[in-house]
């Protein structure tokens, strides 16, 4: 029997995977009913689906077999419990490149100090410092998951002396791989310029705080494109102010969109990106659902399966 797949992604992202999805079934080699709507829940084999969709309740979907999330996080889906069936995270060739490209500009942005004369258009000459080569500057990664690799991968090319933390021990080529508190507390002694893509789980909330921020040498770069909580706001803002942090990018944070009042929108050395550092591309995300749904009719073990235990 042909498998039902719902969509219940964004609505207006329907237009593009309407043609996208189709498509990758077809290159897959599955023959799969797509829908937009349904008035029969308990006819969908398989959920396409965003954590922003109105529905929540999986209950009426008797014969779900997984819900594929188009997102990379899932932390506002792991706690439901009426989902009672396999959960994917989104891992896709389009997104991972998104991220390590925007990642290396504002690691660029800051190795190379070009604030200084991008926003100093002001006559006065300003040549008294050269920029270090890559090689001479350790940046650190917090999360060496598929978005932190390929960051740390395209940063190693350039010639970084890359490092990067994770909760369980890996070995990258390229990269230094820490782990444990000790790993931590290592990594970010050495990190110049830090970037966090850890999941959010009730062990990395507030994972950067006080103690830990005054762990970094003195003027260090933090670049958050993973998830606001990841950071104790207060504690960043006064790192800032003391000059312990010399600047901060954020792509993420505790409410989105960031209120107009928020601290960060008027901080000098604060820069504000309105959660664009990657995203979903449809084209090839249709790819990987496209993936699953085959393994999950052959009955072969899905792709990138959450631990919801773990909360990634």
């Amino acid at each position: 029997m042909t498998p039902n797949a719902f969509f219940a992604g964004n609505p207006r992202d329907w237009p593009v995977y309407q043609t996208a999805l189709p498509d990758a079934f077809a290159r897959a080699g599955i023959s799969v009913n797509l829908l937009a709507e349904t008035d029969d829940p308990a006819s969908v084999d398989y959920i396409i689906y965003a954590p922003s969709s109105a529905i929540q309740d999986f209950t009426p979907f008797t014969r779900l077999k997984a819900v594929l999330n188009l997102w990379a996080g899932v932390e506002g889906m792991r706690m439901n419990q009426t989902l009672k069936v396999p959960l994917t995270r989104m891992v896709e060739t389009g997104m991972t490149a998104g991220m390590a490209e925007w990642v290396l500009g504002h690691v660029m942005r800051h190795h190379l100090g070009m604030d200084a004369h991008i926003l100093g258009q002001d006559g006065a000459w300003r040549n008294e410092m050269t920029p270090p080569l890559a090689k001479q500057r350790v940046v650190g990664l917090l999360g060496l998951g598929a978005l932190g690799s390929a960051c740390g991968d395209l940063l190693n090319k350039v010639g970084f002396q890359v490092k990067g933390w994770s909760r369980r021990a890996k070995s990258l080529p390229g990269i230094e791989c820490l782990s444990g508190e000790d790993g931590l507390e290592s990594l970010l002694r050495s990190a110049e310029i830090l970037i966090l893509l850890v999941p959010l789980t009730g062990e990395t909330e507030n994972v950067l705080n006080a103690a830990r921020l005054a762990m970094l040498p003195r003027g260090a770069v933090i670049i958050n494109p993973g998830r606001g909580p990841l950071i104790d706001d207060t504690a960043l803002l006064a790192a800032l102010d003391s000059g312990q942090i010399g600047h901060a990018t954020l792509d993420v944070f505790r409410v989105e969109p960031l209120p107009v009042d928020h601290a960060f929108w008027a901080h000098p050395h604060v820069t504000v990106t309105p959660h664009i550092a990657s995203a979903t591309r449809a084209q090839s995300a249709s790819d990987t659902i496209a993936e699953n749904i085959r393994r999950g009719e052959a009955g072969e073990p899905y792709l990138y399966l959450v631990d919801r235990l773990a909360g990634y």
